[in-house]
């Protein structure tokens, strides 16, 4: 059992012991330190509430919603719904936050509190420490019964989220329609499979062959989107003969595509494709996380902007994003930022803008990803001895490549011409993981190699 504590929110598998894991005791303490936070920080009693579909969701609504109502706090209950619809629907409430209960793309016995801000932005670190050091303060106060809080359930929002997408200057709606693409669809058997058909329809999208879009919560592969689970959407594409594949995790933040031939995009390309389409647009800046693949500096650079990297974590990519004004942003896992819309991940909106693209380039994805610039990503991690100075470790390879580019806002980034290695510590267990990125396979395999001997050595 595994009980994982962040600043972005609290994840956990179902089940076991109280503090061991996510359960019902947990879910209560932590959903009253949050609202206890959000009404100390905006003296708002309104809390905005949605759940992807897998099988223990409706179980942690019950106890969030219960122990919000129990601070006086008013729920709008979004039912089953999408993490960025989540984050739409809480400015828009005028709500003094947000809380997904998802656990993205971990597995069935995994579920969590994603907590937003009043902006429906993802918390950022201090105040996530805060909202833990009020989860160890048991003195809470609840309401009396004449002050207890209401829940209003609203299923507007799938339809409002849509709209505000096809309102958007860069989603040509006529255009994907005359495209006339066929496409598969792959969601998991959760809430993408309520938003992607009508999102598609709207979009003029007319053959839309649906795999696993039934929202009962029994995934049918390992949730993420990663190439080694999703051989199925893969066959489906080559048997109907499809334009391309759409794939989205539980929690509809991250997108990936499949071409024509059953080959895979790759994840860390949907973000590339998308700002390609929006730069030619609109020109300007664009963020990924330092482990997302360099395509996105080259093709920002190509097109006039200026390319920055961020800590990895959704809320560092957005806070550097509005540092340097960034139109587009996000991360090498299928997560589209389109501040036009919101700050935050979603794969709604990198549909259209992706759908839009491929229609105006020729309908072609697998000539699309091709014409991008070629780099493949390899990833690895040193497992440690616990209590290992890391920090201490990653200075000592810091001074060994001195003579190259080199970041350390989030670990270990160094360059070596277009490509690098970047070496972090991991958050929930001794490791260091390390990530990099070539021409082929070859060269990234080989400069990670490189460094795992380095840290060996340094070791011995």
């Amino acid at each position: 059992m595994t009980l994982i504590k962040s600043i972005s929110g609290i994840r956990g598998t179902i089940g076991g012991k109280s503090g061991d894991a996510l359960t019902p005791m947990d879910i209560v303490k932590f959903t009253a330190a949050y609202g206890r936070w959000v009404m100390e920080t905006t003296g708002l009693r309104k809390i905005v509430i949605g759940r992807d579909a897998r099988i223990s969701g409706q179980m942690v609504n019950n106890l969030v919603t219960g122990t919000l109502m129990g601070l006086g706090i008013d729920v709008i209950d979004l039912g089953l719904s999408t993490t960025p619809t989540v984050e739409i629907a809480v400015p828009d409430e005028q709500a003094g936050g947000g809380i997904i209960i998802t656990a993205s793309h971990n597995p069935k016995q995994w579920n969590a509190l994603k907590l937003l801000n009043y902006k429906g932005e993802f918390i950022n670190d201090n105040d996530g420490k805060k909202v833990l050091e009020l989860a160890e303060d048991t003195a809470w106060e609840f309401a009396e019964v004449d002050k207890l809080g209401k829940v209003t359930y609203d299923d507007t929002y799938l339809q409002k989220h849509i709209d505000k997408i096809l309102a958007l200057p860069l989603v040509d709606v006529a255009a994907i329609k005359a495209a006339d693409f066929k496409v598969v669809i792959d969601c998991v058997n959760s809430t993408g499979g309520l938003f992607l058909p009508p999102l598609l329809e709207a979009l003029g999208v007319k053959y839309v062959d649906q795999l696993y879009c039934i929202p009962n919560g029994d995934f049918p592969h390992n949730p993420e989107p990663l190439p080694e689970n999703l051989t199925a959407i893969s066959a489906r594409v080559l048997e109907t003969g499809a334009d391309l594949g759409i794939v989205v995790d539980p929690d509809v933040d991250r997108l990936c595509f499949v071409n024509q031939d059953g080959s895979m995009f790759g994840e860390e390309y949907t973000l590339v494709a998308v700002a390609d389409h929006v730069l030619r647009n609109t020109p300007g800046n664009t963020v990924s996380n330092l482990s997302s693949t360099r395509a996105l500096r080259d093709v920002t650079e190509h097109l006039g902007g200026v390319y920055e990297a961020s800590a990895v974590g959704e809320v560092n990519v957005v806070t550097r994003m509005k540092e340097v004004n960034a139109i587009i942003g996000g991360e090498g896992n299928g997560g589209i930022i389109y501040p036009e819309l919101h700050y935050g991940r979603d794969a709604l909106v990198g549909i259209a803008l992706f759908l839009t693209h491929l229609a105006k380039y020729g309908k072609d994805i697998l000539q699309l990803r091709n014409g991008y610039p070629q780099y493949y990503i390899s990833k690895n991690k040193i497992t440690l001895t616990e209590g290992m100075d890391i920090d201490n470790l990653l200075k000592q390879v810091e001074v060994k490549y001195q003579q190259q580019l080199y970041s350390t806002i989030d670990g270990l980034k160094i360059e070596f011409g277009k490509q690098w290695v970047h070496l972090r510590r991991s958050n929930t267990e001794p490791v260091i993981r390390i990530y990099s990125e070539g021409a082929t396979v070859e060269e990234a395999d080989l400069l990670a190699q490189q460094l795992i001997d380095d840290i060996n050595k340094l070791l011995n």
